[in-house]
């Protein structure tokens, strides 16, 4: 199915076996899709190409991720209302220690060609993934397994802390004691492969072969992705939709007005122009949602300038920002103001870790400011894109208000250009950050941006007490044990305040008339297996 060429007229502009259920936020209705048109039981789901090929390890841009988990099911899956994971593939995940872990499989899972899913299924994807010369994207999500580092460079093909015990069981040996593992093993990187990847990898990316709860149809290169329902997947959820097709948009707004028009079904985000006064709630009335999921936006500062050395300087400038008027004129005032670096859902999450540093106090803000002998005016940057000038225009206007000092929008043309300046460290305004989760755990949102040298570390920031204490919490006997110890490690972060947090995310979604039992998970993925079609 081809793009509407009626978008051009039409736009408008914890533990390790958990169990969860919770009532899902849907749009209730008891239509199922027509037997006698299955056609008419494939969703239209909006998306951009994907970066790359659809190998699990190579997942890790949020529209390849969305289609590799239709494709594929790891050992544990997330709760879509509470984010809280519970066995999938898994049968069992069993640790004394939080280093050793014994997995048993379920049985009856096959792959999309008929073959069993077992214990080489796992281990084979995840020594590939992290051998060095594959680079594939997602190797680091396994750097926590024992022998990660002579994958990594190459002198070993395999992992010296997996073992396989039967077709059905294998163990898991890290490298130091880590609580939160189980967790992880629901994101992508952490996928079986088929044997026939290992084969004819050029065949699986032309045809890739999972074991989720849709199979592979056809990629039309530049306009769609479409999988159909897999009637022999193993999991104790089943798909109603015939299938979906990942249809790809250059641009939000074309997806928008085929939404509108009830020519596409389902749209992740509805565009900023839309989100103005409301507009999106009239002409998507009854069809919208407005929905939180585990993210965070912040501005951040590059440590390895010293103009930002002084954490007085930082401090100031996150209470000389009115969180609530950025979010009230770029939002409409649909955001959720942020008082940590952890979002509300995401389980380890304390309420007020930031205190008085994520209010607004302009008077104190401009005392602490001026203290620091700053020169020069503030500068925020972003990628060059309209949605982020305008809360970042707003938040000028707030700082330039407390502190008496010129501030403005410094754009970069390009979102490449952007990223290419911050890991390159080249970068010497306060820049635009932010989160959204791999995995729903408060461990996600601390280690592997403030942690020394940590692969997202891009303020350079480095504290030996917030190592010494995530290292502690990672090591705790159980991963609720180890909140206490992260928590303590989120109130040191935020009283040295390398990334100043603003809000946390909240998606506004739109879908078809034909579209129902609408669900948003909070990894910002759409329920396959609640939503229906007419």
């Amino acid at each position: 199915m081809s793009i509407s060429t009626r978008s051009l007229a039409l736009r408008a502009a914890a533990g390790m076996t958990v169990l969860a259920s919770a009532a899902l936020l849907t749009v209730a209705c008891d239509s199922a899709p027509s037997a006698d048109a299955p056609d008419r039981g494939v969703i239209s789901y909006n998306g951009t190409e994907p970066e790359n090929p659809l190998i699990p390890g190579d997942a890790t841009e949020r529209d390849s991720v969305k289609i590799v988990n239709a494709l594929f099911t790891g050992l544990v899956e997330y709760d879509t209302a509470t984010a809280e994971p519970r066995n999938a593939v898994a049968e069992s995940i069993a640790t004394a220690d939080s280093r050793v872990y014994a997995i048993t499989l379920a049985p009856g899972w096959t792959f999309h060609d008929g073959t069993p899913v077992t214990a080489q299924s796992f281990v084979d994807a995840w020594n590939y993934t992290a051998y060095g010369p594959n680079k594939l994207q997602g190797a680091t999500y396994l750097s926590h397994i024992q022998g990660y580092e002579a994958l990594q460079d190459g002198s070993a093909r395999q992992f010296s802390g997996l073992r396989i015990l039967d077709d059905r069981r294998f163990e898991v040996t890290l490298a130091a004691p880590f609580s939160a593992f189980p967790t992880q093993l629901g994101y992508a990187a952490f996928f079986p492969l088929p044997a026939g990847f290992f084969v004819d990898r050029a065949a699986f990316e032309a045809h890739p072969v999972g074991n989720g709860p849709f199979r592979f149809v056809s990629h039309t290169p530049g306009e769609n992705i479409v999988v159909h329902r897999y009637d022999a997947y193993g999991g104790a959820r089943k798909p109603h939709i015939e299938g979906v097709e990942f249809r790809f948009y250059k641009a939000l707004e074309d997806a928008y007005a085929d939404v509108v028009a009830n020519e596409l079904d389902y749209l992740d985000f509805v565009p900023a122009d839309a989100l103005a006064g409301g507009r999106y709630k009239s002409e998507l009335s009854g069809r919208n949602l407005s929905h939180p999921y585990l993210g965070v936006q912040s501005v951040s500062f590059p440590l390895y300038d010293p103009r930002y050395a002084d954490p007085r300087l930082r401090q100031a400038i996150s209470m000389a920002i009115d969180r609530k008027y950025v979010v009230d004129t770029a939002f409409d005032g649909d955001k959720i103001l942020a008082d940590g670096l952890v979002p509300s859902a995401v389980p380890g999450h304390v309420a007020g870790q930031c205190g008085h540093l994520c209010e607004y106090h302009p008077e104190r803000a401009r005392e602490l400011f001026e203290s620091t002998g700053f020169a020069g005016p503030i500068e925020l940057t972003s990628n060059d894109d309209s949605a982020n000038q305008v809360w970042m225009d707003a938040a000028c206007a707030t700082i330039g208000k407390a502190l008496g000092r010129e501030c403005r929008y410094a754009p970069v043309p390009t979102f490449g250009e952007f990223r290419t300046l911050i890991n390159e460290r080249r970068i010497s305004t306060i820049f635009r950050s932010g989160w959204v989760a791999d995995y729903p755990s408060i461990e996600n949102f601390l280690n592997p941006i403030f942690r020394t040298g940590a692969a997202v570390n891009g303020t350079t920031y480095s504290s030996p007490e917030v190592d010494a204490l995530l290292a502690s919490a990672d090591a705790a006997p159980t991963e609720r044990e180890g909140w206490v110890l992260y928590q303590r490690a989120e109130r040191r972060i935020l009283q040295d305040m390398p990334a100043i947090p603003l809000w946390f995310q909240k998606v506004q979604s739109g879908w078809s008339n034909r579209t129902r039992d609408v669900a948003v998970s909070q990894l910002l993925q759409l329920d396959l297996f609640a939503v229906r079609v007419d």
